[in-house]
């Protein structure tokens, strides 16, 4: 790597020696014009730098003959020199013609030769001149292309046509753990096996951590002196001619500057036919370093693909992550980070990230206490989840305690021990190995079966609640698709956003997926049964907590219920619990009037439908400016009834006439 006073005298050096060939050359011209014989021995001067200059650099590249090299010199000298304009005109015999062309190069340059003219040489074939088209082509006036002139110059940039879509990547984040450190150090290889071959091996990084592809590419292109640019695939032109020039473009300044090209291809469906096209033509057009990377993994460019599956950091990488971002804090925080470690699968680059947004909100609190700073961490990590899922899954503020179910005490007791095994499934698992039997399993997964309103969804909320958790709420129904392959993978977007975040993920509407599948009569219950085993599967291996909740658990096959660990079935609350659930239901700072939840518990509906029967009776009694009465909820009762397409009886009523007298 230079240093900065390295390239500064390497650039004093660089730009002597272009005027210095541009001398020459001028010499070249005056001797012409003055009909002297030309010196045969007229050499280039040297330059006296470890990097050779711009020029010889880009005629050793991209293959200039010297009568090539003198061309493009000849273009320099034009726009670099006012001699040279003149000294044009006063070779072609008249003043108009201020300007070189291939006809006065074959007439006056040493060592010419016609095939330097032809669309396939260096000096078109790379547009590094620029042919006007207006008039015969050994008297169209030539031009170098501005690009290239910059670059003579030791001004490097990327190119005009470039610039708008290939963007520079730099390193963010902590220094690389030890496995993506093996990855860099194995795509090294690959591609220093494949010196001097024509094409080097293409790499394909596939993982869902968009970032730490970035950074996993950079380092490896640095170990080989390249800079690395990204492009999306997605931004790429799909017409044939406009994505050919755009190669062409980016192949001349992979030979010029020995950069190497990420292609992003984390948002292209690999359905998009079109799209992967553009990709193929990409990975098979590309001669230099080039590494794609995405999630999908890419098998149809007849280019051969060298795929390395990049995993999340290890637990224990992680936890060095952690101690290396948090410095001197570490050792004071350890029990937060093992917490963080447990529940959390980040990346290195998310615990960075992570750190930073901590320490930017902790900065106006000046001191601070040690179980804030964890909290603060854990919050901002929790919520990482918001940046992959929103969009797929609905966010669900959990504010449910235990205190607002009322379910028997069996239920409470499974729900209790889904929580305690949410909590500590890292030191079961891991540190005391039962991991090392098998990975298989190793998912926390449970189905809330009852009727609608029992509290299915509430009981999700409880557990988000008193674990800090996420929950996000996927409605199944929305998921499934008539088309083959389809419901997999929607439900792979799902899984594969929300993993290392910890969130809960609540799928509701499970009967639309489920049922008695197990006998296929047709082609749709084979598939419908691959999808199920799908959905099973990743549940089996999601590192959080997966629900699933159903109206019908007697609608689900045996063998499906056989691989969820919990199944919690949710009564519909008999008269007691009905009461204690209207007894909870209204706020402290609700006014009323002669509630009595035990006439109340005769309604015969779910807690879902008392609450939304007291808060359709809130409103009645605030526009009537009146505390809530029995008479409100009466009028409440009567509307969701109607909605439920219900007949209120008159048992469910029974002594209310009374103490709406009263």
């Amino acid at each position: 790597m230079q240093t900065i006073a390295q390239k500064e005298d390497w650039q004093r050096a660089n730009q002597e020696y272009l005027l210095a060939c541009l001398e020459r050359m001028k010499q070249l011209l005056q001797q012409a014009s003055d009909k002297n014989e030309m010196s045969s021995t007229a050499a280039s001067p040297d330059m006296e730098q470890t990097l050779p200059a711009a020029l010889d650099a880009l005629c050793a590249w991209l293959h200039l003959s010297p009568f090539e090299r003198d061309i493009l010199l000849l273009c320099a000298g034009i726009e670099l020199d006012s001699a040279f304009g003149s000294l044009c005109a006063v070779l072609q015999a008249d003043a108009a013609c201020n300007y070189p062309t291939f006809s006065l190069a074959l007439a006056v340059l040493p060592q010419a030769h016609w095939s330097a003219l032809s669309p396939q040489g260096p000096l078109r074939r790379w547009q590094l001149i620029e042919v006007e088209t207006s008039r015969t082509l050994t008297l169209s006036p030539l031009r170098i292309n501005e690009r290239i002139l910059h670059y003579l110059l030791g001004i490097s940039y990327l190119d005009k046509q470039l610039a708008d879509l290939f963007q520079p990547v730099a390193f963010t984040g902590p220094p690389l753990v030890p496995s993506h450190q093996k990855i860099v150090q194995e795509l090294v290889n690959a591609w220093k096996l494949a010196e001097g071959h024509e094409q080097l091996p293409a790499i394909q990084l596939c993982g869902g951590e968009m970032l730490s592809l970035r950074n996993i590419a950079v380092v490896a292109c640095s170990l080989l002196n390249h800079t690395v640019f990204v492009v999306s695939a997605s931004a790429l032109p799909t017409q044939p001619g406009e994505l050919e020039s755009l190669l062409h473009c980016w192949e001349r300044e992979t030979l010029l500057n020995n950069n190497a090209l990420l292609l992003d291809c984390q948002f292209v469906d690999v359905a998009d036919m079109q799209r992967e096209s553009v990709i193929a033509r990409v990975i098979e057009a590309n001669k230099g370093l080039l590494i794609v990377a995405g999630s999908e993994r890419r098998t149809g460019a007849q280019h051969f693909l060298f795929t390395f599956e990049v995993e999340k950091p290890t637990r224990d990488e992680q936890r060095a992550t952690w101690q290396t971002v948090l410095g001197d804090q570490a050792t004071t925080l350890s029990q937060h980070i093992e917490k963080l470690t447990a529940h959390f699968h980040l990346s290195s680059e998310a615990i960075y990230a992570v750190c930073l947004s901590a320490r930017a909100r902790l900065a106006s609190e000046g001191a601070v206490t040690t179980d804030a700073i964890g909290e603060t961490l854990w919050n901002i990590s929790r919520r990482q989840a918001n940046l992959h899922l929103d969009g797929l899954a609905q966010h669900i503020e959990a504010t449910a305690t235990w205190a607002d179910l009322v379910l028997p005490e069996e239920q409470i007791a499974v729900l209790q021990d889904i929580m305690l095994q949410v909590r500590h499934r890292t030191r079961v698992y891991e540190t005391w190995g039962f991991s090392s039997k098998g990975t298989r399993g190793l998912g926390i997964s449970a189905l809330f079966a009852g009727a609608s309103g029992v509290g299915k969804t509430m009981a999700a909320e409880v557990l988000a609640n008193e674990l800090h958790l996420e929950l996000y709420r996927i409605d199944l129904s929305a998921v499934v698709s008539k088309y083959i392959g389809e419901t997999e993978k929607n439900l792979r977007r799902i899984f594969d956003a929300a993993e290392g975040s910890g969130v809960i993920l609540l799928f509701d509407e499970a009967d639309a997926l489920f049922g008695k599948r197990s006998e296929v009569k047709d082609s749709h219950d084979r598939y419908a049964n691959i999808e199920v085993s799908y959905l099973l599967q990743r549940m089996e291996s999601y590192r959080g907590l997966a629900i699933l909740t159903s109206n019908l658990k007697d609608a689900l096959d045996n063998a499906f219920l056989r691989r969820i660990r919990f199944i919690v079935q949710l009564p519909f609350p008999d008269a007691t619990q009905r009461a204690e659930i209207w007894r909870r239901v209204f706020p402290p700072a609700l006014p009323t009037r002669n509630l009595d939840v035990n006439k109340l518990a005769q309604l015969n509906v779910a807690g879902g439908t008392i609450r939304n029967i007291a808060m359709s009776a809130a409103f009645i009694a605030a526009d009537s400016d009146e505390p809530m009465s029995m008479s409100h909820i009466l009028r409440a009762a009567r509307h969701e009834y109607t909605k439920l397409e219900k007949s209120l009886s008159s048992m469910e009523t029974r002594g209310w006439e009374k103490i709406n007298a009263d």
